[in-house]
């Protein structure tokens, strides 16, 4: 696996994501979310539950 990534142009800044991120990388500014990579464990938690498919690894 690889570091989660979000593109911008899909998210909608709903916050599902920040939820489920066990080590709270995950933050969402300006309505769009962003993954903190030094702190990102690879988990794909995010990926799953993201409801527009806005977040890869």
């Amino acid at each position: 696996m690889a570091k989660a990534t979000v593109d911008q142009s899909a998210c909608v800044g709903c916050e599902a994501c920040v939820g489920v991120c066990p080590v709270s990388a995950i933050s969402v500014s300006d309505g769009h979310a962003s993954v903190d990579q030094d702190s990102c464990v690879e988990c794909g938690a995010c990926v799953a539950t993201c409801p527009v498919g806005a977040i890869a690894q």
